[in-house]
């Protein structure tokens, strides 16, 4: 018997749907206190509920003896590990926010090239305020990170006419395009209108967009961020962002969410969103697709799809 608990009502659903072997049980459970619908004992993998704020919820699965397999919902993996007992595989949501994120990234860097930010100002004053603006067909744009979200903001971008430089951890030939290495970013810094973020947060990550970084960028360049706010030196982006050299375009802050107080609400040059990449309805179509694989891999013995850690 494969048992494993999901944390909505709607993923229950679909799975219910779906022609299962006999031998594959769904339960409910949301993480929010100790499972009491089956015996702890039986459960072989956890499905993660949506935009679970308290990671620390996951010190449950200990109560799991035979647990093999946690399937996290997001592409995002690093809140997790700290709380996972050993023995564990874990899996993230890779393929489920590409479009989704990709989307913002791109929307992100249009509404700041093309000023949407304060026409949308202007608006609401009934000021009629034309400016003029740099678009964004011919910019070179950085892509940060060349995952399954860096390749699908980089399709994006190569319909707008953009020059993409993508870079990753490594260099590498992918998908037809010279990928260069993060030792590379030195030298590309300089020669770029835009850097796009989508970058996994881990100890190599963290505060990798730091001041010097930022220096290296031409006046009037312009940081998307669609990765974890932590990838970049919060107090670093607010010293350039205040004194009028660069912009930026934020999906994810350090801190979030962002206090009311912080200064990076009132920071000119910047348009914030808060942490909705992957918050739409394609979403959970697309998780629910994901977890019908996983249950068929799982079943037949197979490896775990999109394995990011091992406990």
């Amino acid at each position: 018997m494969l048992t494993l608990t999901v944390g909505h009502d709607d993923q229950l659903e679909t799975l219910v749907a779906t022609p299962l072997p006999d031998d594959v049980r769904v339960v409910r459970w949301d993480l929010r206190g100790p499972l009491t619908e089956v015996d702890p004992a039986s459960v072989d993998v956890v499905v993660v509920p949506h935009y679970m704020t308290r990671p620390e919820r996951l010190l449950l699965l200990g109560d799991l003896p035979n647990l093999r397999v946690v399937q996290l919902p997001s592409a995002g993996y690093e809140h997790a590990v700290p709380y996972l007992p050993p023995g564990v595989t874990l899996c993230n949501g890779r393929g489920v926010h590409d479009a989704g994120t990709a989307e913002l990234a791109v929307a992100l860097t249009l509404a700041s090239q093309r000023g949407i930010d304060q026409a949308v100002r202007d608006q609401d004053a009934h000021r009629w305020a034309p400016v003029f603006r740099s678009s964004l067909a011919d910019r070179r744009v950085l892509v940060l990170g060349h995952g399954s979200v860096g390749r699908a903001i980089v399709r994006r971008l190569e319909a707008f006419e953009v020059d993409v430089v993508a870079v990753a951890s490594r260099a590498r030939e992918q998908d037809g395009r010279s990928v260069h290495g993060i030792d590379e970013l030195g030298g590309l810094l300089p020669g770029v209108d835009a850097v796009i973020v989508i970058v996994p947060l881990t100890e190599a990550t963290h505060h990798l967009v730091d001041a010097a970084f930022l220096a290296s960028l031409p006046d009037g360049a312009l940081l998307v961020n669609v990765a974890r706010g932590k990838v970049v030196d919060t107090d670093a982006l607010l010293a350039e962002l205040s004194s009028g050299r660069l912009r930026a375009a934020l999906d994810v802050t350090d801190p979030e969410p962002l206090p009311a107080d912080h200064p990076l609400w009132d920071a000119p040059h910047l348009v914030l969103t808060p942490h909705v990449g992957g918050y739409t309805n394609a979403t959970g179509p697309r998780f629910a697709d994901l977890l019908r694989r996983q249950v068929a891999a799982l079943h037949a013995g197979l490896e775990p799809l999109n394995v990011v850690a091992r406990t």
